[in-house]
């Protein structure tokens, strides 16, 4: 029989196990059902909410009638349109009676929502089973280190639309149209529907009322309903909207064991009466590590080679003790350079580098050359002292001193720095330091202290500080005609070099509603303060009855 050519791994589509989960198989008893919303859903939606939760009635000889709600079929919405009412088998009048129909669908653009394709939705809101046969968590699972694993259904996201509804009503009377229409009112905002099932939210437009007189009278008003819903059939294309998964489960193997595993556990007696028992694990190597003794250092099983079939144990030994308390002797030591320990110190046949801290005494009586830094903790003496210009410290024969030779060189002092006469900083000559509050002097080449700040503005600043704290709230006392209001009060004044005193300085409120400051203005007047309001920009006009409030500079 010939056999078929296998495909290419690349040609291959790819598959994933872990979708293939069939959600109709008895042995899964899977309870969760598909997701779906349809026209349908919404037109019961509108039905079960009238029947069931506005309930509308009327009354009618003292007793109350349900009024039947019903979706008007092509044949009786055209009966409606033509007669304006809908008659029963003896071709009577139905009344009270409400009749609905759907009238369009259109996108709801204000929820966008993108599938990319319709044929493999790509945007989906996942839900978690949270208890389900596989992902129980047992004393078995925990036992044998089991996590478990998890349940997800993948629904796709709906189309959000929005539908339109047209309504009569008709009844008898006035009395009963308006108890109908006070509770189709009351409703709107809410979300109608079924409880356990998908609600959807409504709008209702205006009503509009007609009467009639045919033989009877008859009462009708028609108004529309926008129920904003959404669209997500069961089925696309042979190919469901929701998806099952199932995560995998872990199993984890430890290496960790407190009893090693053995092939016999029969006790063999020997020579010497011991039991013999054999692992399982037993690792050898054709080419086995071996250690060989050189000059100075001595091994108990030299050239002995190690295969693992048996232990060697090595002992190295050396001459001499060398450890950090012992004393090292050899014969001849030939070095060309000496560092010991970790110091940087290095001492070669043409000098020393590196830091010498000595405590003892030094004599030399040839020159002394330091690279590095000299650091002298008691007295330094000498006849002359000689320094580079690099950075210069110089003390010269008059007394005067010069400390560095560029702009860039720094001068550091720990403690007290006495000086008499003065100092220049950057070509400005400073002779004192002013403790004078007053500022009197006006000097410019003295420097003022803290003291003398703070006193000169806590003396200078408390007719500013007086000001800005000033905040009251004042009651109109009279208002003149419909422009003008008056407080018995005076606006603060001021500081000098302050902004003057305007109507950006308080806040104004009509009985408790907050006025625009563009359409206001103050004018102090004697005692009285004024506030004109420009009723054109305002919208209104003052009343004699209107209390107005204001917070701000007042002077009390």
């Amino acid at each position: 029989m010939a056999r078929n050519k296998p495909i290419p791994r690349s040609q291959r589509k790819i598959f994933n196990r872990g979708t293939k989960i069939s959600r109709n198989s008895p042995a899964v008893k899977d309870t969760v059902k598909n997701v779906s919303v349809g026209l349908m859903d919404m037109d019961s939606a509108i039905m079960y909410y009238f029947n069931d939760v506005i309930k509308p009635s009327v009354e009618v000889n003292k007793e109350k009638v349900k009024v039947p709600c019903i979706y008007a079929s092509p044949e009786r919405w055209n009966q409606i349109s033509k007669q304006g009412y809908l008659r029963d088998k003896k071709r009577q009048i139905i009344t009270p009676l409400i009749a609905f129909k759907r009238t369009g669908m259109e996108r709801n653009d204000d929820i966008p929502i993108d599938k990319l394709d319709a044929n493999k939705p790509r945007n989906f809101y996942t839900f978690e089973k949270k208890y389900s046969q596989h992902n129980r968590y047992d004393k078995f699972s925990v036992l044998q280190s089991i996590t478990p694993g998890r349940e997800y259904y993948n629904v796709a996201m709906p189309d959000y639309v929005t539908l339109s509804y047209e309504f009569i009503i008709w009844t008898s009377y006035i009395d009963q149209m308006n108890r109908i229409v006070e509770k189709i009112n009351y409703s709107d905002g809410a979300y109608w529907g079924e409880p356990g099932k998908m609600r959807f939210r409504s709008r209702i437009e205006s009503f509009s009322d007609a009467s009639e007189v045919d033989g009877e009278r008859l009462i009708k008003t028609t108004f529309s309903i926008n129920l904003y819903g959404y669209i997500l059939p069961e089925t696309f294309n042979d190919k469901t909207t929701m998806q099952k998964y199932l995560t995998p489960k872990q199993l984890i193997f430890k290496e960790n064991v407190d009893t090693p595993l053995v092939l016999d556990k029969e006790e063999k007696t020997g020579a010497a009466g011991s039991s013999d028992i054999s692992d399982i694990f037993g690792i050898s190597v054709d080419q086995p590590l071996t250690f060989t003794q050189g000059i100075g250092v001595t091994l108990s099983n030299s050239g002995v080679g190690f295969d693992g079939s048996s232990a060697v144990t090595q002992i190295i030994s050396i001459g001499q003790d060398v450890s950090t308390t012992a004393d090292v002797q050899f014969a001849s030591q030939t070095l060309d350079s000496l560092q010991i320990g970790t110091s940087t110190t290095k001492y070669t046949s043409t000098g020393i580098s590196g830091s010498i801290d000595i405590t003892g005494s030094f004599t030399t009586t040839g020159n002394l050359t330091i690279l590095g830094d000299a650091t002298v903790t008691g007295t330094l003496t000498a006849q002359e002292f000689h320094t580079t210009f690099t950075s210069a410290s110089i003390v010269f024969s008059s007394g005067s001193t010069q400390f560095g030779d560029t702009i860039d060189d720094t001068h550091n002092f720990t403690g007290s720095l006495n000086t008499s006469g003065s100092f220049s900083l950057n070509g400005y000559e400073v002779n004192e330091i002013s403790n004078d509050t007053s500022f009197a002097d006006g000097s410019s080449t003295a420097l003022v202290t803290e003291n003398a700040i703070k006193t000169y503005i806590d003396e200078n600043t408390a007719t500013v500080s007086g000001y800005l704290r000033k905040n009251f709230y004042k009651t109109s006392a009279s208002i003149t005609g419909a422009t003008t209001a008056s407080f018995t009060a005076l606006t603060a004044s001021a500081p000098t070099g302050y902004t003057a005193t305007s109507e950006n300085d308080f806040v104004f409120f009509i009985n408790g509603q907050y006025m625009e400051h563009d359409a206001l203005g103050i004018q102090q007047k004697g005692s009285s303060l004024e506030l004109h309001v420009d009723t054109g920009s305002m919208g209104y006009t003052l009343e004699s009855d209107d209390e107005i409030l204001s917070i701000g500079k007042f002077n009390s």
